[in-house]
């Protein structure tokens, strides 16, 4: 009796019940179920499905041993709970299983199946022997809810033109902000997808939303940037991310996506197709990809300026790499504002250092000009006041 009841049960993990969740709301049309083995092959061969582009099949797969005996033995028409660490979370009537080659699936996503690549060790571990296709529900309402959000924000706004931007905001820096800047100008609407992945290190999704509600709220025409989270699950993993970044955004209510030139996954094949490959695969659709050229400080300049546009050579330019800004904030190095806004460096270090200058705070609490009135010293205040200490400049 306890092996049936197993055997009628699907193990999955957040990841999966996320990308069945868009799947369910659309948000990777014209894909809008799970593939059975012939319709999966079929996308595998022709990366096309209904005549339109799709990189590869939707499938799936579960890993573990009992999600395997649980397939083996499954008929056509059984009901299968799907499970979340422990929770019933949904479920599926099955209509076919069959079997999969892990090593063709991966390197699908990759182009790759060597294991030196975290990503292929990641979907492998991941991927189960058999896929299973049939009608499902589940209990997930973060897709929904997004969707909701963007179509109240395009009435707010009457926005007839909406961009997206896929951001991680680890951290935020002032590219980025000349990139939303830039979109603005050309878009009545731009939709930042904060992504929300499900392995967290420092910077954590609620660091990075703090973080970048606090430039929309104050550096940002009002209504006209929307922060929604986006669930970056595996199926954005691979070298197609920029595609399925496209499709999802075209789902949720987008009229384009706009990127960097310097966008991980662009360099495959941007040197031997250039921009206009992305718009070929979507000729037989409305989706749009905008790709915005690299922008750099100049300190001959001594402003952000686009690769395409200074004159001076790349020797006089600071890049905005994400390693090096993220290796000072994990250091607990206060980055130079011509990096990062000094009111968003605050707010990654105090989170990242808690009361880490409550001793200082307490010991000097007068060290700091003020403006007469008594405020109390956090740690946020602490790294500005720190910044103005730096900036000034009268004795320099």
């Amino acid at each position: 009796m306890e092996l049936a009841k197993r055997n009628k049960t699907l193990f999955i993990d957040k990841e999966a019940l996320a990308t069945l969740s868009m799947l369910k709301e659309g948000i990777f049309s014209p894909v809008t179920h799970l593939m059975n083995a012939k319709e999966a092959q079929e996308v595998d061969e022709t990366s096309q499905f209904h005549g339109m582009y799709f990189p590869f099949s939707f499938i799936l797969a579960p890993s573990g041993k009992r999600n395997k005996e649980t397939l083996k033995s499954a008929k056509k028409g059984d009901l299968l709970q799907l499970v979340v660490d422990g929770e019933l979370n949904g479920e599926l009537i099955v209509d076919e299983i069959f079997p999969i080659d892990k090593k063709k699936r991966v390197e699908m996503i990759f182009s790759t199946s060597d294991k030196q690549h975290p990503g292929v060790v990641d979907i492998s571990n991941r991927l189960g022997e058999y896929a299973v296709s049939g009608e499902f529900k589940i209990h997930f309402t973060s897709t929904r809810e997004v969707l909701q959000q963007i179509e109240e924000a395009k009435k707010e706004s009457d926005a007839k033109s909406v961009t997206a931007m896929m951001l991680s905001a680890r951290p935020l820096h002032r590219a980025h902000e000349r990139m939303i800047r830039s979109a603005l100008e050309t878009h009545d609407l731009v939709v930042l997808f904060l992504l929300k992945p499900y392995r967290e290190d420092l910077f954590s999704y609620d660091i990075r939303l703090k973080a970048v509600q606090h430039y929309i709220n104050n550096y940002q025409p009002k209504n006209r940037v929307l922060v929604v989270p986006f669930e970056n699950t595996y199926i954005f993993a691979g070298y197609h991310n920029i595609i399925l970044d496209a499709i999802a955004a075209k789902n949720f209510g987008c009229d384009s996506l706009t990127i960097g030139e310097n966008h991980a996954g662009i360099g495959i094949y941007y040197d031997q197709h250039g921009t206009n490959f992305y718009h070929d695969m979507f000729k037989n659709s409305d989706t749009k990809i905008h790709i915005v050229s690299e922008y750099v400080y100049c300190n001959v300049c001594r402003t952000l300026v686009s690769t395409k546009t200074c004159p001076h050579g790349s020797h006089h330019h600071i890049k905005y790499k994400a390693g090096f800004m993220q290796g000072l904030l994990s250091a607990g190095v206060l980055p130079p504002a011509v990096l990062i806004r000094k009111e968003i460096s605050a707010i990654y270090l105090s989170s990242l250092f808690p009361d880490r200058f409550k001793e200082l705070r307490e010991r000097y609490a007068n060290f700091f000009p003020s403006d007469g009135l008594i405020e109390e010293m956090n740690d946020e205040k602490f790294y500005l006041e720190l910044m103005n200490l730096h900036q000034t400049s009268s004795l320099t």
